[in-house]
């Protein structure tokens, strides 16, 4: 006696649910065909009917007619599996981290994944698994710099003053430069990889043209720039630049200049006589991050710089000039923030930051 199929029925909505994970493109395959079983089996029709239809064995339409008919679109899913037993557990985890405190093999400056691998006598696969889920990344690396500037406290809170309670009617200046910009001229294009990617390509010899410096100012409150190229990078062209920075200011107004300690930035106790409504105030030792316009910097290499191909210093001139006007058009004040890093964090090791 042939056995007769389960009747389905469900609402409305749950009708709509299976139509949805049909046509589903970013869902499992298998669960749209699921669906489309189940939908086929709702309008009536028999087990072989739908089984020719969607291209599955009668017996395939059976399991999930009777599935869907005993719990549900829950019953669609795939149940939980035992699954195969970890090959690989907290003792091999407890194992790489010990070894990661050990100093690497001769010759190598630190541990990667194969050198662990070997000295552990597993397999690479098995220690990046590791890695991967205590995440451990052996390549990438936070650089830092911590000032000793035994002033550190009074001078940074004398920029930071600056930067969120600037004196009333005085302009703060955050100067710097960029020194020796290479005007190389490299060929540029894009190229196919071999997984099909398209990237930019760039040719590996290039040809020097000279270099230029860049002294720049950035107006703290606005966010302007004002730039200037020079072939030299002496104290007479910082005073000069400064000279073309305040001459557009009103006479007897208050201008606040933030520097860092380079030697061009000293000593320039006549030029600042001949300009008592300038003030000059520095950075700590080793924390130039205090001064803003070393975001601007960074903007700049991003954008202009890297990758760049240029065919003279005209040309290099010529683009940093055409980047500055173009930043200046939507410039805005720098939403200034620094997370703070301890020197003591060193003596944490990996067995202590993954507990």
């Amino acid at each position: 006696m042939a056995r007769v199929a389960v009747v389905l029925s469900c609402t409305a909505e749950v009708v709509g649910e299976l139509e949805r994970l049909s046509r589903s493109r970013s869902g499992e395959v298998r669960l749209a065909e699921r669906a489309r079983i189940v939908l086929a089996c709702l309008q009536g029709r028999r087990n072989d009917e739908v089984a020719r239809e969607i291209g599955v064995r009668p017996n395939t339409v059976g399991q999930w007619r009777r599935r869907f008919a005993a719990h549900g679109i829950a019953g669609l899913r795939d149940e939980p599996r035992s699954g195969k037993p970890a090959k690989y557990g907290v003792e091999l985890r407890d194992r790489i981290l010990a070894q990661l405190e050990l100093p690497p093999p001769a010759g190598m400056a630190s541990w990667d994944g194969g050198s662990l691998a070997l000295s552990l006598g597993v397999s690479d696969h098995a220690v990046w698994r590791v890695l991967r889920k205590q995440g451990i990344q052996l390549q990438r690396h936070r650089s830092w710099c911590v000032s000793t500037d035994p002033e550190f406290a009074a001078k940074a809170a004398d920029v930071i003053g600056l930067y969120l309670n600037p004196p009333q009617n005085a302009l703060v200046l955050s100067v710097d430069e960029k020194p020796s910009i290479q005007a190389l001229e490299r060929t540029r294009g894009y190229v196919q990889t071999s997984s099909g990617k398209i990237v930019q390509g760039i040719k590996s010899t290039y040809k020097r043209h000279g270099t230029v410096n860049l002294f720049a100012a950035l107006e703290v409150a606005t966010g302007v720039i004002r730039g200037k190229t020079t072939q030299t990078k002496k104290r007479a062209d910082f005073q000069a630049f400064m000279d073309e920075v305040i001459k557009e200011q009103p006479a007897g107004r208050q201008i606040h200049v933030i520097l860092d300690n380079l030697s061009t930035h000293k000593k320039n106790d006549d030029w600042l006589a001949a300009h008592p409504n300038v003030t000059f105030h520095f950075t700590p030792t080793s924390a130039s991050w205090l001064n803003q316009v070393e975001i601007w910097f960074g903007i700049f290499q991003r954008k202009t710089l890297s990758n760049a191909s240029f065919g003279s210093i005209e040309q290099l001139t010529n683009a940093i000039h055409d980047f500055t006007a173009a930043y200046n058009e939507n410039a805005a004040p720098f939403v200034w923030r620094k997370r703070e890093v301890k020197g003591a964090q060193l003596r944490n090791t990996i067995v202590n930051l993954r507990n």
